[in-house]
Formats: C-alpha cells, sequence, structure tokens
C-alpha cells in the first residue's frame, strides 16, 4: 500500500514551467485594422471662370546668358584626367591651335587658349570636327561641360 500513495503523491506534484516572455522591440507596431471602404461622393461640377492674363515686363537677361544664347557649343567635354591636367574634348567644328575656348558647365567657367592639342598621343595643330582631342587645361573640367569660342 505504501507504493500506491507513494505514486499518487507524485501525480498531484506538477512541475511548473516558466516561460520567458519575449524580447519586444524598440520600435511599437500599429495595431492592423480592417481597411474602411471609402464612400462614393458625388462633386458637383464647377463652371470654369475665364481666366485673367497679365502681361509683365520682359527682364533683360545677364551679359553671360546673351553671350551663350548667341555662341552655340562648338565642343563637348568627354573626359577628364586630374592627374595630367587634360580635357577630351569632342569637336563639333573645326579648331585651330591658340583659339580662345570658353569652358562652361555647372561647377566651371573659365576662359584659356589652346596651347597644345593632341590626338592618337601625337600633336597636331588643327582639331578636326567630330574628332576626340586631348587638350591641356589649367582648371578642372567635367564630363558634360560645354565649350564655346571666347
Amino acid at each position: 500500500m505504501k507504493k500506491r500513495t507513494a505514486a499518487k503523491k507524485k501525480k498531484a506534484v506538477k512541475k511548473t514551467v516558466v516561460r520567458k516572455a519575449p524580447k519586444r522591440s524598440s520600435v511599437r507596431r500599429a495595431a492592423k485594422r480592417p481597411a474602411a471602404r471609402k464612400k462614393a461622393v458625388k462633386r458637383a461640377v464647377k463652371k470654369s471662370a475665364k481666366k485673367t492674363v497679365r502681361k509683365t515686363a520682359k527682364k533683360r537677361p545677364s551679359v553671360r546668358a546673351t553671350f551663350l544664347e548667341v555662341r552655340k557649343p562648338i565642343g563637348l567635354v568627354t573626359h577628364f584626367y586630374n592627374e595630367i591636367g587634360v580635357a577630351i574634348v569632342r569637336f563639333k567644328e573645326r579648331v585651330p591651335l591658340g583659339t580662345v575656348l570658353y569652358f562652361r558647365g555647372a561647377t566651371t567657367d573659365f576662359k584659356h587658349p589652346v596651347k597644345s592639342m593632341q590626338y592618337d598621343h601625337k600633336p597636331i595643330s588643327i582639331a578636326p570636327k567630330g574628332k576626340q582631342i586631348g587638350i591641356k587645361v589649367p582648371k578642372r573640367v567635367r564630363k558634360g561641360d560645354r565649350v564655346h569660342r571666347a
């Protein structure tokens, strides 16, 4: 009989399991709510009124703006080598040595006479149309800068 009472006592004692609460993140998430259905709203049709147009005086463009409008770009910078200070320019027309060029871009704005030009690592005196020519420049130029005759 002692064995039965001991077995009953073991069944009576239940082990309690302690469960840890899950870690909560520092950001709280909003509870999901079912999407509310939109009600159809009928809007009244408005009659369009005539618009009055004011005539304003035209502003005179700055000297630089007129220079750029009158003078079309004769070339475009396609690459720049910072270590040797050489700009690669594709010209739209023939450009001889000694021509003063005006480099214009977002951060570029200077004039410089052409002192040395190279095509395929050989010095040239006239830059042909449509070829990419290396020109020594004193300042930094960027890809996409426009080149004008000054």
